[in-house]
């Protein structure tokens, strides 16, 4: 006889000791993503929970591949058409709204007053990882494959479902930000040693650990849910994000807005009580997600590198590499160059065999590109120039590329030309 909610992307498997086993299992994948439809069926579970009879949850994979690898990057890209589409004083709450769900679903899910533990044996990225850190006890598996991070800013995003405020509260705002900004995963006993994870065990024996633990009859509140739990103080939180916000801007030198972004959650977040916090994440996520950088970075170093991928192996055409070819030419063409040319490119992002490092003049990336905004310098009319001129080389090669074989070229482009990642390439959709 079925127990709870019908369920098509999750599994659920009573026990006979009252634990009940959520299992992650998307049809037809080879692994798990957070898409509109498993969103839906965990707030679905979560709101079931709550007035089940069962004695607590392990929560693991179906797929040997991965526990979560995170959202369903396509179906944000719908998401993000859906909300440019609406008009502007509606594109705020749209945003809020749709994307808020996995955090909603994942809060309702902590605090079904069931203790809930987590048996991860393969990657946890993205969505996968703020999945884990919803449960109240997290089990590792020993081997390599098994790690834990928050690859977002990597897209041009930010974790989206607690993760800027889970990770931090649990394991520091030192040990969080290198997650957080960089990509950085954590495995082993590293993730023991954060407090990120609280069993480290043999292969194939974290299901059972977890299930003992469950069994233990633990009380199921999270850290930040005690009443002995003290938000941090904002000055403090704001002394650390600082440091860290200057550094950044000295490397990515403004260009790129979900690092900004990641540290405006840390800063505003963590002196809040946490139901606050995650509405001040999604506010913050609501902005960033009708920007440019990131459905370029997600076109390009994602669905991109997917078409390259794919493609290599079938035997990349040549004329990709030839388009390639041809727009990396008319960027570098010598004519005309010169020292505020160069120090432009720099400035710009560009990357490239003797390219200096340019500083940081100050100016963030807001509603134009760095090389359209003001003032308009004599190299930055250069700039434009330039890349009006490459741009124009990608248009005639356009029609000779389906959209997978633009998007691959996109992603040689940005990945092995230098092509500043934010603005995604010329040959997708050309300049924005």
């Amino acid at each position: 006889m079925p127990i709870g909610p019908e369920l098509k992307q999750f599994r659920m498997e009573p026990s006979g000791d009252g634990v009940l086993h959520l299992i992650f299992d998307m049809p037809g994948r080879s692994m798990n993503v957070f898409s509109n439809a498993a969103i839906e069926e965990l707030g679905v579970f979560a709101d079931w929970l709550r007035q089940s009879d069962v004695a607590g949850v392990v929560i693991s994979s179906g797929k040997s591949s991965a526990f979560c690898a995170g959202a369903d990057l396509a179906e944000l890209e719908t998401a993000y058409d859906m909300i440019m589409a609406a008009p502007p004083g509606e594109r705020d709450r749209l945003a809020f709204d749709h994307f808020f769900r996995l955090s909603h679903a994942l809060r309702r899910l902590e605090t079904a007053g069931k203790p809930i533990a987590v048996a991860v044996s393969g990657l946890a990225l993205g969505g996968g990882c703020e999945f884990a850190l919803a449960a109240h006890h997290r089990v590792l598996a020993d081997q390599p494959q098994a790690t834990f991070g928050l690859p977002e800013s990597l897209v041009g995003l930010l974790p989206g479902g607690g993760g800027t405020q889970r990770l931090p509260r649990l394991i520091g705002i030192e040990a969080a930000l290198p997650v957080l900004l960089d990509g950085a995963r954590i495995k082993g006993q590293a993730a023991i040693a954060a407090g990120l994870a609280h069993e480290l065990v043999a292969p194939g024996d974290e299901v059972a650990a977890a299930e003992r633990w469950v069994l233990s009859r633990p009380a199921p509140t999270q850290p930040w849910d005690r009443p002995d739990w003290r938000p941090a103080a904002a000055q403090r939180v704001a002394g650390e994000v600082d440091a860290c916000r200057t550094k950044m801007l000295a490397d990515t030198l403004g260009h790129y807005p979900a690092p900004s972004a990641i540290l405006d959650c840390v800063a505003q977040g963590l002196p809040q009580d946490f139901d606050t916090a995650i509405r001040t994440e999604m506010q913050i996520f609501a902005k960033l997600i009708q920007r440019r950088e990131p459905r370029n970075m997600i076109r390009t170093l994602f669905l991109g590198r997917l078409d390259y991928e794919r493609l290599k192996k079938k035997g990349l055409d040549p004329r990709i590499m030839q388009a390639v070819g041809a727009v990396s030419h008319a960027l570098r063409a010598q004519a005309g160059s010169g020292q505020e040319l160069d120090e432009a490119f720099a400035r710009a992002g560009f990357r490239g065999d003797g390219q200096r490092k340019a500083s940081f003049d100050g100016r963030i990336a807001g509603g134009v590109y760095w090389h359209d905004d003001e003032p308009k310098t004599w190299g930055k009319e250069l700039l434009r120039a330039r890349l009006a001129d490459a741009d124009a080389v990608a248009a005639t090669w356009r029609s000779e590329l389906d959209e997978a074989e633009r998007r691959a070229a996109d992603y040689v482009l940005v990945t092995q030309q230098g092509f500043p990642a934010y603005l995604g390439g010329l040959f997708a959709a050309g300049l924005n």
